[in-house]
């Protein structure tokens, strides 16, 4: 695809040089109804912004794809949902990669597919919206670090804690019905406001650093792909 719109941008060149330079002079060239540099550019950006607007959707929908394939890769599991995988590090990445729009949209879907496919442990359409529509689709605020490849790691944060804030919020309002209950390791809660504060964190938290992790791993070889240069 990077080939083909390379070939067409050069085909757009060559028609403006043949236009511009076919005539036996600079004075003549500029009378040359033909020659019209100023609409052979308009002509380059669109196609330049056509072909970002299909690699973008391209992308999106293979990282949404890949962070679909990756949630099934559990490390941990709780009882009343939420688990530890790698699946946010996708979305995070396309995020960070085309910015702060379609982050978001990237992670709605990925939040979308997530009760279709794998199932949902949801109390009524609140919970089923608030913990996987909502819940995920802030991981697209990563994009507000869009450019910058260190922006990963503080992207990440920003992404995790707020999609913590929403699994919380579910916590508070909807999940406090089945208080008390234990938390695997930490005991029984009687309190909606500790419970979900210990439950949400029990495993937001280790996929905060396992996506870190993975982020780090990659910096390296991958830091021009983080900051999009290959997009420019």
């Amino acid at each position: 695809m990077r080939h083909n719109i390379s070939l067409e941008i050069h085909k757009v060149f060559l028609r403006l040089m043949i236009a511009c330079l076919g005539t036996k002079s600079l004075a003549g060239s500029m009378k040359n109804p033909f020659c019209k540099p100023a609409e052979y550019w308009k002509e380059i950006k669109i196609m330049s912004k056509s072909h970002l607007r299909v690699r973008a959707l391209t992308e999106g929908a293979i990282m949404v794809a890949l962070a679909f394939v990756l949630s099934f890769v559990k490390f941990m599991e709780l009882p009343n949902g939420g688990s530890l995988t790698p699946a946010m590090f996708p979305i995070l990445l396309f995020s960070l990669r085309w910015g702060l729009g379609r982050g978001l949209l990237a992670g709605f879907v990925f939040g979308l597919l997530q009760p279709l496919f794998d199932g949902a442990y949801a109390w009524g359409w609140q919970s089923m919206l608030l913990d996987y529509l909502l819940a995920f689709t802030p991981l697209g605020l990563a994009g507000l670090f869009k450019g910058k490849a260190w922006g990963i790691f503080p992207g990440t944060v920003l992404g995790c804690v707020a999609r913590f804030v929403v699994h919380y919020i579910s916590g508070v309002t909807i999940y406090k019905i089945v208080v008390p209950t234990e938390v695997p390791g930490f005991g029984t809660f009687d309190d909606p406001v500790i419970y979900s504060l210990v439950y949400n964190g029990v495993y937001m938290l280790p996929n905060m650093l396992l996506a870190i992790a993975i982020a780090a791993v990659l910096y390296v070889p991958m830091k021009k792909y983080f900051a999009g240069k290959d997009l420019q």
